[in-house]
């Protein structure tokens, strides 16, 4: 294993992409190894990306760019700012209830981190909302699209260790809850102790009409979630359901102007979706070559010598995770640790699905921890701000996700409670 392990982070070092580090690694070891050949690892990059819930990805990530083309972000933003934006630091809260709506329809941290720059970074400002502030609000409620389902970073944990996604997703939802709570909380004190914002005055017939304008976007993540929940759709399904609403939205009611630019966003769509895919299928030549080795189980019998408690354990892993996220993207991350780290953690007991929810945290606060937080350079990009600037604002929203962490790590059925009341799981 020990050659392995250097030929990988040889070529990390060297700046070599992940997934190409990943297969390179492998492609190197067969050299070694008089049973495999390179048309094996071909085989087992293909096999993997077949997968058909993996399908699911391409969908949601459509789903969202279409979504913030149709203008229905907006529709979205307008309704929670109605709502809550008169109360101080409001328009914080509208940019969080935004969020976990919109995390409710693409899974996508960093899109919802550029969408919401693009939406509530002026509004922010011209309110008097200090621009670090404004920033870090921005890039943390980003985050929360990393638990609320449907998850793309929960899809590809349940692909790369084929566990139940729905039972995922079911998971998500308190601790992506507890994100936005914990984040309203930063907003408070930040708005009513340091920043000193002033109220707003309550419009009823405002919150009507932006009602009115929210109703599209309001159904779809009732057509998502409720054809997941009420056995309606599998992942994949609710993916093109997604998809296809955002899609006929736009045709109809945006007419030629949206026409004209469906091909650049169908372009980006696809740009995304070609390097999630190759990376995955890089993990599975990554994977197919450890677990011909029977390293996998080399390593959880080795870890079982060393008498962790299960606690323990995860404890360490959360820290290394969060490490890894200072130089390594979610996604990385994911496809480079999880075929290593899984077995070990259910040889200690751990349970698989609050195993990824641990996951799925530590990758939403790695969003926001420089230097290669992407939600940081997301809202940094749109905005024009110093990178420095968003991280300060970032940082109080850090500290407060981390605690969230801590809590659904010591207390599992925070995550569990709502997967157990599933009748039937579908994969």
């Amino acid at each position: 294993m020990l050659p392995l392990a250097l030929v990988l982070f040889g070529l990390l070092l060297v700046g070599v992409p992940i997934g190409i580090s990943l297969a390179g690694s492998a492609a190197v070891m067969v050299l070694f190894d008089d049973f495999l050949t390179f048309g094996t690892l071909f085989e087992a990059f293909f096999i993997f990306i077949s997968k058909y819930t993996l399908i699911a990805i391409p969908f949601f990530i459509y789903a969202g760019f279409l979504m913030e083309k149709t203008g229905l972000v907006r529709g979205l933003f307008n309704l929670a700012d109605a709502l809550i934006g008169w109360v101080p630091g409001g328009f914080a809260y509208a940019t969080l209830i935004a969020a976990v709506l919109f995390g409710a329809i693409s899974g996508s941290s960093t899109a919802m981190a550029a969408a919401m720059s693009v939406i509530a970074y002026p509004e922010m400002i011209k309110r008097g909302y200090p621009t670090w502030m404004a920033a870090g609000v921005i890039a943390s409620a980003g985050g929360i699209a990393l638990l609320i389902p449907p998850s793309i970073t929960l899809i590809l944990f349940g692909v790369i260790t084929e566990i139940s996604i729905v039972d995922l997703f079911f998971a998500g939802v308190f601790p992506g809850i507890m994100l936005a709570i914990s984040d309203a909380v930063i907003i408070v004190f930040v708005s009513i102790f340091i920043v000193k914002l002033p109220a707003g005055t309550f419009e009823l017939r405002q919150c009507w009409t932006a009602f009115v304008e929210a109703v599209p976007a309001l159904l779809m993540p009732v057509i998502i979630l409720g054809g997941l929940y009420g056995g309606l759709f599998t992942p994949t399904e609710a993916g093109a359901a997604a998809a296809c609403y955002a899609l006929g939205y736009g045709v109809i009611f945006k007419g030629k102007p949206f026409i004209a630019e469906l091909m650049g966003v169908t372009r980006r769509a696809m740009n995304l979706t070609a390097v999630v895919f190759f990376l995955l299928g890089c993990v599975g030549i990554f994977q197919f070559f450890l677990a011909n080795m029977g390293w996998p189980q080399e390593i959880a019998a080795w870890a079982g010598t060393l008498g962790l408690s299960k606690h323990a354990f995860l404890f360490a892993l959360m820290g290394t995770l969060l490490a890894l996220s200072m130089w390594l993207t979610g996604v990385a991350i994911l496809v480079l640790t999880v075929p290593i780290y899984f077995p070990v953690a259910l040889s200690l007991g751990v349970d698989p699905v609050h195993l990824g929810i641990l996951t799925a945290l530590c990758i939403e606060i790695g969003s926001v921890i420089p230097p290669v937080g992407l939600n940081l350079f997301a809202v940094s990009g749109v905005t024009g701000l110093p990178v420095t600037q968003v991280i300060r604002g970032s940082f109080p929203f850090c500290i407060s996700d981390t605690v969230v962490l801590v809590i659904v790590l010591l207390f599992p059925m925070l995550a569990l409670w709502l997967p157990s009341m599933l009748v039937t799981s579908y994969f």
